[in-house]
């Protein structure tokens, strides 16, 4: 009898997925906290070659698109886990049956 690895390969892979996009996601969020805007007093002048907190701004992810990519990480991570934990109980029960 021969049995393959797919379903913990493939949920190992998931969860693997889950955890890069929390790393993103939380990296993204540690930007947007750090680099806020500095607030100043006079406004740019249309003539600067770099415009002070204008440029940076642009640049930031998006705080919600954030939030959001950090929870559909989760979520991706513990349902990866649960393939995981469902390919171990199915392979213990094969074993079971067989022994």
């Amino acid at each position: 009898m021969e049995i393959t690895g797919n379903a913990f390969s493939s949920g190992v892979s998931t969860i693997q997925s889950g955890q890069r996009r929390v790393e993103q996601a939380a990296s993204d969020i540690a930007t947007n906290a750090f680099t806020a805007p500095p607030q100043t007093a006079q406004p740019a002048r249309q003539s600067q070659v770099n415009p002070s907190a204008e440029a940076p701004a642009e640049n930031r992810p998006d705080l919600t698109e954030s939030l959001v990519a950090l929870r559909v990480g989760q979520h991706e991570a513990q349902a990866g886990a649960r393939v995981v934990k469902t390919a171990d109980e199915v392979l213990g029960t094969l074993i079971d049956t067989t022994a």
